[in-house]
């Protein structure tokens, strides 16, 4: 985890430009946001040092209603190497604090299968494994559903080859990453008559970094589990988590 005054200091210049000015108890409120990110506590058992419990949270409000979170990962990104990119989904239990809002169910994003409420995060990653962006879905939606929406947010002009596992194995999926001017690298599942001369295994074999990258993301207990009523808070957090991919580099 790099250190609170590291993570300051790079986002100093971009606090500015959030309008996230230096105020006296900001860093803080810095940490308790982080401190719940780690821990995934909730708010009023946050440590002391950190100040009024209530004070974080509502700064916290602010600043994921306006997604300052997400457009902090966003200007954080510096020069991903996306000659290859990969992308996977993973299923995040909702823990039993994320329900009882009286939201509508696209802004819960909550679904209910045989496993229990779940959300579904779709990542994209460069060929470093570092994340670039990612969506969030109901849990018992399909990828292939979702995918072309993740896909519209990538720049795929400066992108030879996407890769992705079989589940992603659909013609229209293969016709819009070739509409987006890139190839694909998504094997054919069995029962298919079509063949996987197209495929480079080598590639293939490095498709594990956006299996690191979740990895990475779910030792922060808060984006392991859900425990937002939101779906825009819940992003925020896990936008959060992204940053730090690259303060780290």
């Amino acid at each position: 985890m790099v250190c609170f005054i590291t993570f300051l200091k790079e986002i100093d210049y971009i606090l500015l430009e959030l309008n996230i000015y230096d105020k006296r108890n900001l860093r803080n409120t810095v940490e308790g946001v982080l401190y719940r990110m780690r821990d995934g506590c909730p708010w009023h058992d946050l440590p002391e040092y950190v100040g009024k419990s209530n004070i974080v949270y509502k700064a916290y409000q602010r600043w994921f209603c306006s997604n300052k979170l997400v457009t902090l990962f966003a200007l954080l990104i510096k020069d991903a190497d996306c000659e290859w990119v990969f992308i996977n989904g993973a299923h995040i239990k909702a823990h039993h604090h994320s329900s009882g809002g009286n939201e509508v169910a696209q802004a819960i994003a909550i679904s209910k299968s045989v496993a229990g409420h779940a959300i579904k995060i779709h990542l994209t990653v460069d060929d470093h494994g570092n994340p670039i962006t990612f969506i969030s879905s109901d849990g018992t939606t399909h990828d292939v559903k979702v995918t072309p929406n993740l896909i519209n947010k990538i720049d795929l002009s400066n992108t030879d080859i996407l890769c992705a596992d079989k589940g992603y194995d659909f013609e229209a999926l293969r016709a819009h990453v070739k509409q987006a001017g890139c190839l694909n690298n998504i094997p054919r599942k069995q029962n298919t008559k079509s063949t996987n001369n197209h495929m480079d295994w080598q590639l293939y074999k490095v498709s594990h970094l956006v299996e690191n990258a979740f990895a990475k993301l779910k030792n922060y207990r808060a984006v392991a589990t859900r425990f937002d009523k939101l779906r825009q808070s819940y992003e925020n957090t896990v936008a959060l988590a992204c940053a730090y991919f690259w303060l780290q580099l």
